[in-house]
């Protein structure tokens, strides 16, 4: 049988949620419940940067804060109304807003949904390898490995 060919084009809203809901630790994914990403780079085999379509129910946080070594990462926010919190404070975004990370910036930066209806946006990121990530609210480090995993440290160096 010949191998699946990828889709030429979809309804992004129609995309099944990527079924697992964080890849964090079990303590530190708790948090990011209420968050809902359809991964589209890879229905299309991109390899390169990755795009998830990211929806943010009510009280919804979009990942622990945090700052990549070697990634850069972008946001377009589609619908709704959020808030970006990075290294120097707080910035309400809604749609056609749209914000970015410069790799190696140390600019530690979540989304919060403190809103009353759902915040839509995309995410779209680089897969550079050796990536490693600091998350400065949390005893967490994350770091890429060769085959694109990501392994889950304390502070200190010892895995979760």
């Amino acid at each position: 049988m010949p191998p699946a060919k990828n889709p030429v084009a979809v309804v992004a809203d129609e995309v099944p949620d990527r079924p697992r809901g964080s890849l964090y630790p079990p303590e530190f994914a708790r948090r990011v419940r209420g968050r809902h990403k359809k991964v589209l780079g890879a229905l299309f085999g991109l390899q390169n940067f990755g795009i998830n379509l990211t929806r943010l129910e009510p009280g919804g946080m979009s990942a622990l804060r945090h700052a990549h070594r070697t990634q850069d990462e972008f946001i377009y926010v589609l619908s709704g109304h959020g808030v970006l919190v990075t290294d120097d404070g707080e910035t309400v975004v809604s749609a056609g807003m749209c914000a970015g990370f410069a790799a190696g910036s140390g600019d530690a930066h979540h989304l919060l949904n403190r809103g009353t209806e759902d915040l839509v946006y995309l995410e779209i990121g680089d897969r550079s390898a050796g990536d490693h990530v600091v998350y400065p609210d949390d005893d967490l480090e994350a770091r890429l490995d060769q085959q694109g995993g990501w392994q889950f440290f304390h502070r200190d160096g010892t895995p979760y």
